[in-house]
């Protein structure tokens, strides 16, 4: 069916056309240089805010604007989620310690499109019991991303993260997930990490969305602060995650948020 914008719907998700793809590959290429080049800084003694700062800059230089400056009253160019912070962590005077993990998520708009990522980062030494749920939680965005292709569904999606999840003892959030996005920043559907297979919307060929698991070594049960935005985890456990934006295409789908210098994992640069 043909929405009131004219644009073509299936299950009240857009189905973007082929010229499509090329925006959200240029939005999501940037989104993906700026959590490459912001690695480097990245260390013991380094505040969350200095990060973000940074990151506003890149996205200046770069010509694009920040999605998340302004949204719903947000003043920061990216979240950064330390430790038990599941997501939306605000930026500030926090200075990180040898061994703690942090997610930082960006989202940018160039010419419209939005490019939306995140990936964990290591201040110091990787911690052992974290490096596996680090190494759990990227590989099963990377199996849920397998998931994808036309005819598959939505639940698909969710099962192939949940099964591996659950099987490595590990646990599913389930208050927040994926979302479609394009021309928006969240738009249907909501990309459940968790489901049955066969159930959902079926995957067409044009859906465009985000997959960003959050795994945590404890429970599943989070929280959300008095500032409104921060989510941690209830029994103050360890939690990861890893985002990509995707595309559905004829015969499987497209990351459009593939890491440039190959950094999408916080132990690319071990020997």
């Amino acid at each position: 069916m043909r929405s009131k914008n004219g644009h073509t719907t299936k299950d009240g998700i857009r189905i973007y056309e082929q010229a499509d793809y090329q925006g959200m590959r240029v939005a999501g290429a940037l989104a993906a240089k700026i959590l490459d080049d912001i690695a480097q800084h990245v260390f013991p003694g380094q505040t969350t805010g200095e990060i973000d700062r940074i990151i506003t800059q890149m996205v200046e230089e770069a010509g694009a604007t920040s999605a998340t400056i302004g949204y719903k009253g947000y003043q920061h160019a990216s979240c950064i989620s330390i430790n038990h912070v599941v997501c939306h962590g605000i930026p500030g005077d926090k200075k990180l310690k040898d061994g703690d993990i942090l997610n930082i998520d960006v989202t940018v708009i160039v010419d419209g499109w939005f490019g939306d990522t995140s990936r964990m980062y290591v201040a110091g030494k990787l911690p052992r019991k974290a490096e596996r749920l680090i190494q759990i939680t990227h590989d099963a965005l990377m199996l849920g991303i397998e998931a994808v292709k036309p005819g598959n569904t939505f639940g698909d999606i969710g099962h192939a993260i949940q099964s591996f999840a659950e099987s490595q003892r590990v646990s599913v959030v389930r208050d927040f997930c994926g979302h479609g996005l394009g021309q928006v920043f969240h738009a249907p559907p909501n990309v459940l990490h968790y489901g049955r297979p066969g159930t959902g919307p079926v995957l067409e060929e044009g859906m465009f969305f985000t997959i960003e698991p959050m795994l945590n070594l404890g429970r599943p049960e989070t929280k959300v602060l008095a500032d409104d935005w921060t989510a941690v985890t209830r029994d103050k456990s360890l939690s990861a995650q890893f985002e990509h934006s995707v595309g559905v295409t004829a015969d499987g789908v497209e990351i459009f948020t593939l890491s440039p210098a190959g950094r999408f994992h916080p132990t690319y640069d071990k020997s």
